[in-house]
């Protein structure tokens, strides 16, 4: 979702009802997502399942870029690059997640991911030698901090939740994934090759990767022949990995990534609203104090970019 940040200046205009309309799209799209990530992680193994999301996703991408005429033709060095998108963003990202959502409950996956940003920031740091302002840093601290505070009631409980800790510490090597990608993804654009041309083909070669990893493993690709497991499967595919990604892109062009930027902050809320209806998430003061933080920590982020 901070995929073509960098590249858009936002205009000062109002939001227009359609501007609004995209926005609640994309922000309930996301926002239902994590839940219907539960529905797919009882019976199938996570690799099949994410396998199955984006063999659907990159069918419908490739049928869109045909019909808009995008360009798919590339050299082989511009297809490595494809590659990479596909192996952090839509493999090795959303597998972990998926095997987190094993130990965690929706909302929380959602509030891990949404502090992207802060990884990034890190990234960014570490790769590119990059000097963040103090306002910056203190806006990674404090996003941290309400992580802590809100995993804090599922991990020391009674006793040590090591479940918990297992959970966070697989959707924190998602979202690690998922920007090193956004990495990948900016150096695409530098280099003059459209979003929906490297996303069809990341998604091509995502599915390729999983679907290897998982004959490697001797997976089944069998899946659940459920309402529940093929009602997820069709929302993941469509609505949240190609609609959702198609209302935000849009949006982006817009209203520009300063306002469009804070649907990563209002989401966690929807898939924690979620949570408390369907799971039974229940909220304690550090949660919610912790919850708070978090939207601080990407509010700040977002303002000061």
């Amino acid at each position: 979702m901070t995929m073509a940040e960098s590249r858009i200046a936002a205009p000062a205009s109002p939001l227009t009802s359609k501007d609004l309309g995209l926005y609640g799209l994309t922000v309930f799209s996301w926002g239902f997502s994590w839940i219907a990530m539960k529905g797919q992680v009882a019976n199938v193994a996570p690799e099949v399942s994410v396998f199955w999301r984006f063999v659907l996703a990159a069918s419908v991408m490739l049928g869109w870029s045909l019909i808009r005429r995008q360009r798919l033709a590339f050299p082989l060095r511009t297809h490595l690059r494809f590659a990479a998108l596909g192996l952090f963003i839509f493999s090795t990202n959303f597998t972990l997640f998926y095997y987190g959502a094993k130990y965690l409950p929706s909302g929380l996956l959602a509030v891990v991911f949404s502090l992207a940003s802060v990884f990034n920031l890190i990234l960014g740091v570490v790769l590119f030698r990059q000097r963040p302002k103090l306002i910056i840093l203190g806006a990674g601290l404090i996003g941290f901090s309400g992580i802590a505070l809100m995993f804090w009631p599922q991990i020391a409980g009674a006793e040590l939740n090591l479940d918990a800790l297992k959970g966070l510490a697989l959707c924190t090597a998602g979202t690690l994934s998922f920007c090193l990608g956004n990495m990948v993804s900016s150096s695409n654009q530098k280099a003059g090759i459209s979003i929906t041309s490297a996303t069809t083909w990341g998604m091509i070669y995502g599915a390729a990767l999983l679907g290897t990893f998982s004959l490697l493993r001797g997976d089944s690709f069998a899946v659940e022949p459920t309402l529940t497991y093929l009602g997820s499967l069709a929302y993941l595919s469509i609505i949240a990995s190609v609609l959702a990604f198609a209302s935000y892109l849009t949006l982006l062009g817009r209203i520009g990534p300063a306002r469009a930027g804070y649907s990563t902050v209002i989401f966690p809320v929807v898939a924690l609203t979620v949570s408390t209806i369907f799971e039974g998430y229940v909220w304690t003061f550090a949660a919610l104090l912790g919850l708070v933080l978090v939207i601080a920590g990407n509010v700040i982020m977002l303002r000061s970019r």
